[in-house]
C-alpha cells in the first residue's frame, strides 16, 4: 500500500494511475474517492492488496473543510453553478447550535454528483445530463465536528465522521440551518482508520525519487489488516489453507483473523467459526517458486 497525499485539481482515478505508472505495478486500485477540488489520503493499493480495500473503505475518516457561507451549488462545492446567494448574519451561538445538530447519527442525501449508481449509471453522470433522481437518506454518523475557525462567509471545521457521509451534503445541510446556504470550498481528508496523511507522499516527491528509492514509501500488504488478531499455521495447515481448504488450529480466538505461515508469510483473512474451524475467506496468490 502506497498512502498518496493527492493534489487538488486531480481525479483520484487520475492520481492512482501516475502512482501506478511510477510505482511499476500490474494491479491497483484505491481506498474511499476523494473529488478533484479535494487533497489528502488516498489509499493506493497494489497487487495483492488490493484484496483487503474492503477495511479501508469502511473506516472511520476525518477531514478539514472550509465552508463558504451564503452561495449554494448545484454539486454542494465551489466547482458547481451558483444556484442561490443569500445575506450572511450569523453569530458564534448560532454556528454553535447548528452544529450540534449534525453530532451523532444523522440522515443524509447523497447529492446526485457522487458515484452512486442509478441503473448501472453513476449519479454524476446523470447530473451532467441535467436530471436529478430521488435519492433515499441514509444514515451516517458525525462522530465529532468542530469548529476551527469562522471569518465573515467563511467557515473551517475539521469532521471525523462513518463511511458513507458526503461532506458536500453536509455543507449543504449546515447551510440549510445557518438559514443562509453553504457549499464546500475546500476539502481535505487527513485519516482513514489509523492512517494519517502526515504518512503520505506526494505525487511530485514520489516522481522525484530514484526508482530504487519508491518502494521504501510502500507498506506491507498486512498492514490492513492490523486490526484483526493473528493465526500462525504451521507448514502442513498452512499448505491446505492456502489452497481453500478449512482446518483447525489450537487458537482460543474466534471471527476473523489474519493467517501466516511459518516464515511470516501472509496468507490472508480467515474465519474461525465457533466450532474452532479456521475457513479462508480471502487469500493471497501463492508467489512462483524462483527457478534455476
Amino acid at each position: 500500500m502506497l498512502l498518496l497525499d493527492k493534489p487538488t485539481g486531480f481525479t483520484s482515478n487520475a492520481a492512482l494511475q501516475r502512482a501506478k505508472r511510477l510505482l511499476r505495478a500490474e494491479k491497483a486500485g484505491h481506498a474511499g474517492t476523494l473529488d478533484p477540488l479535494a487533497s489528502g489520503l488516498l489509499p493506493v493499493l497494489l497487487g495483492e492488496a488490493t484484496k483487503f480495500a474492503d477495511g479501508l473503505l469502511g473506516a472511520d475518516k476525518e477531514y478539514l473543510a472550509t465552508l463558504q457561507l451564503g452561495t449554494a451549488t448545484t454539486t454542494g462545492d465551489l466547482e458547481g453553478e451558483i444556484i442561490e446567494r443569500r445575506p450572511v448574519a450569523l453569530d458564534a451561538a448560532r454556528i454553535e447550535s447548528a452544529l450540534a445538530r449534525f453530532r451523532g447519527p444523522v440522515e443524509q442525501v447523497p447529492p446526485m454528483h457522487s458515484a452512486l449508481k442509478r441503473g448501472g449509471q453513476p449519479l454524476y453522470r446523470l447530473a451532467r445530463q441535467g436530471r436529478s433522481v430521488e435519492r433515499a437518506p441514509r444514515r451516517v454518523s458525525i462522530h465529532s465536528l468542530e469548529l476551527l475557525g469562522w471569518n465573515g462567509d467563511s467557515l473551517e471545521i475539521r469532521v471525523c465522521c462513518s463511511k458513507g457521509t458526503y461532506i458536500r451534503s453536509l455543507a449543504s445541510d449546515l447551510g440549510q440551518a445557518l438559514g443562509c446556504g453553504a457549499c464546500v470550498a475546500a476539502l481535505r481528508r487527513t485519516r482513514i482508520a489509523g492512517f494519517t496523511v502526515g504518512q503520505a507522499v506526494t505525487l511530485d516527491a514520489l516522481e522525484r525519487c530514484p526508482d530504487p528509492e519508491r518502494d521504501a514509501w510502500l507498506l506491507a500488504a498486512d498492514s490492513l489488516l492490523v486490526g484483526l488478531p493473528r493465526i500462525d499455521l504451521a507448514a502442513a495447515l498452512a499448505q491446505r489453507f492456502r489452497h481453500g481448504q478449512a482446518v483447525r488450529p489450537e487458537v482460543t480466538v474466534r471471527g476473523r483473523c489474519r493467517v501466516y505461515a511459518a516464515g511470516d508469510a501472509l496468507l490472508g483473512v480467515g474465519m474461525i467459526e465457533t466450532d474452532g474451524q479456521l475457513r479462508p475467506l480471502r487469500l493471497v496468490a501463492a508467489r512462483p517458486a524462483a527457478s534455476g
